[in-house]
């Protein structure tokens, strides 16, 4: 069993204590679920979570905020148990976070459907030239007669293709760069709207490449304020980037117990790889990124849910530290279990594919050291 004595860190309250052990009973008894079609095993996880009452903590409703150690918690323990499971859960928040920070009333019953399992959300941020750098959007939103024309194309869009709803980033023009971005609610039934193509990785997840050929959406789609998206995008991502930082701490978690119990097994000798200093130097040093990755990614959470405007330093740390120790602690994990850490069936492999794009997306690992570097310079 993984380790909780985190759990009584004073980080958390009784509440975040609970939910910890009421989600991993539910995890137990439900997860894994079978991944040979990705976008079923999706759609059905969604499902699943919004009827288990998992995805109420996705968005915030009226009179409420979202809590982020909460959110990490859930992450995390989901990733510990399925891959797949925490991506369900985190893109309908990532998906549905302008909305829920900055979403008109109208808006917000997209919100309530995708927190109850009952719609997909997705977040269409990323283009074939504008990664992490966003202020490089070149999807343009022209304003028309009663609202606006989208057109351009995104890519490496997760749940791109079978989400009922966009939240889509697009140039119209205030100002130079990122300060003429905005953000607009996007239904997947408009006309205009089409996948390219479906993406296959590593680790298989529902991914598209969508080009957006002159969507006309009423000026109710619009998220905030025209220009306002850079602002919006960077908030959403203030408040997901750790729980990202989270779901690398899940799989780095299980690839430790993988790998407690893989050198603890008797061998024809009778000794265990467990008896060989080698071996508990690896163990220490997965332990120790471990609880480091922990308390970088719960400080970050704390800090947020403590009122702090915004937390760019510390999610950058989160998911920077947990994100490469995960890599580690999982690599070291496979070593460990000989020819079958690469053997399709074990835990381990189907770790090392999943953590690599934890490392990728919501801002590559670079662009988390120019962000603390700054934040460290003053800049």
């Amino acid at each position: 069993m993984a380790d909780r004595s985190f759990l009584n860190w004073p980080f958390f309250e009784d509440r975040h204590r609970a939910l910890a052990e009421a989600l991993d009973a539910w995890c137990a008894a439900n997860l894994p679920v079978d991944h040979g079609d990705a976008d079923a095993a999706c759609r059905g996880l969604v499902a699943m979570l919004g009827d288990g009452g998992w995805l109420r903590h996705t968005g915030a409703g009226a009179g409420e905020t979202l809590d982020v150690r909460t959110l990490c918690i859930i992450r995390e323990t989901l990733a510990r148990h399925d891959g797949l499971a925490d991506f369900a859960f985190a893109m309908q928040g990532l998906g549905m976070g302008a909305v829920s920070l900055f979403g008109s009333p109208g808006q917000r019953a997209w919100l309530e459907r995708t927190r109850a399992g009952r719609a997909i959300s997705a977040f269409a941020l990323t283009e074939p030239g504008a990664g992490s750098d966003v202020a490089h959007t070149a999807t343009v939103a022209e304003r028309v007669q009663g609202g606006f024309r989208l057109t351009g194309e995104k890519t490496y869009i997760s749940n791109g293709g079978i989400a009922d709803v966009y939240v889509v980033f697009a140039r119209t023009g205030e100002a130079p760069g990122a300060k003429g971005l905005s953000a607009f609610l996007m239904p997947a039934d408009v006309a205009g709207l089409s996948v390219v193509d479906r993406i296959e990785v590593i680790a298989p997840h529902p991914l598209a490449h969508l080009r957006l050929d002159g969507v006309e959406l009423p000026e109710s789609a619009l998220i905030g304020r025209a220009g306002d998206g850079f602002k919006i995008a960077m908030s959403v991502l203030d408040v997901f980037r750790s729980t990202v930082g989270a779901a690398a701490l899940g799989f780095a978690r299980r690839a430790l117990d993988e790998a407690l119990e893989r050198v603890r097994k008797p061998r024809v000798s009778g000794a265990t790889l467990a008896d060989y200093q080698m071996v508990q130097g690896h163990i220490a040093d997965m332990a120790l990124e471990v609880d480091a990755a922990a308390l970088l990614i719960y400080r970050a959470a704390w800090t947020k849910d403590s009122g702090a405007a915004r937390v760019s330093r510390e999610a950058a740390m989160a998911k920077l530290y947990a994100t490469e120790a995960a890599q580690r602690v999982i690599d070291t994990a496979l070593q460990l279990h000989g020819g079958d850490g690469v053997r399709h069936g074990f835990a381990v492999e189907s770790l090392y594919r999943e953590i690599r794009a934890l490392r990728i997306y919501e801002g590559a690992s670079d662009v988390q050291r120019v962000v603390i570097a700054r934040a460290a310079l003053g800049a």
